[in-house]
């Protein structure tokens, strides 16, 4: 009977010490329940917000046939920016030149008016200087007009996928209508402008960079000049690629 007392009383004092661990212990996965819950629900609350953001304008711009805006940065380099634009400059400044001695009826300076293959004014006179009733040099101011739009910095930085497209779709034509002047001048009027020439030698350059952005970039929205000439930025993709390697 006193081995059975001494028995029941060191049970009652386990008991009674183990019950304080056993709340410790139910204290400590209650709390390490809630942390999940709330682990949980913040990180439903930021996919919320990520979703809000996606379905933001730009989001919205990029299903509605937008390029995406993650390859922003990612077009034509720089140096193709700075070409196309220059030459478009070149060409609409020729192009203004050839509009006014056409209405002035004025001598093109520096082109001969022999009888030899050279002869600006039998081309510019000729009934092939119009198309459509229009004269060519006014068709080529326009054209010209819109290259230097269309060739500008901002427009190669666009996000607008019509924008490159038109791009292209105005240099098809554009070259396709050179090949007509080209046939013209050789096979019917039997003589070259020089000036017309240089006209058509631009659309042509004009024609293969572009072409030659879209096979090389695709079609995305370049960098900013800023960002792109930057001897920061230049330097981060050799440093990724030495770290890399």
């Amino acid at each position: 009977m006193t081995a059975s007392k001494s028995s029941r009383a060191r049970n009652a004092r386990s008991g009674a010490q183990a019950g304080p661990a056993r709340n410790g212990a139910a204290r400590s996965g209650s709390a390490a329940r809630n942390g999940a819950v709330k682990n949980g629900n913040g990180a439903a609350a930021r996919g919320a917000v990520a979703a809000k953001t996606a379905g933001g304008p730009r989001g919205r711009a990029t299903a509605g046939g937008d390029l995406d805006t993650r390859t922003a940065g990612t077009g034509p380099a720089v140096w193709v920016q700075l070409t196309t634009f220059a030459l478009a400059l070149a060409g609409l400044g020729v192009s203004i030149y050839l509009t006014i001695a056409h209405f002035s009826e004025s001598t093109l300076l520096g082109c001969s008016e022999t009888k030899g293959l050279v002869n600006c004014t039998k081309v510019t006179t000729s009934a092939q200087s119009y198309v459509f009733g229009i004269p060519v040099a006014v068709l080529g101011l326009a054209f010209f007009l819109f290259a230097v739009a269309i060739m500008s910095p901002w427009a190669w930085r666009a996000a607008r996928r019509e924008i490159h497209l038109l791009r292209i779709a105005s240099l098809v034509v554009g070259i396709g209508f050179v090949i007509y002047l080209l046939y013209a001048e050789l096979f019917i009027i039997g003589s070259i402008c020089l000036y017309c020439t240089s006209v058509h030698v631009i659309t042509f350059l004009l024609f293969v960079l572009t072409m030659f952005a879209v096979a090389a970039w695709g079609l995305r929205p370049g960098a900013a000049w800023p960002q792109r000439l930057t001897p920061r930025n230049l330097a981060g993709p050799r440093l990724a690629r030495q770290s890399a390697s």
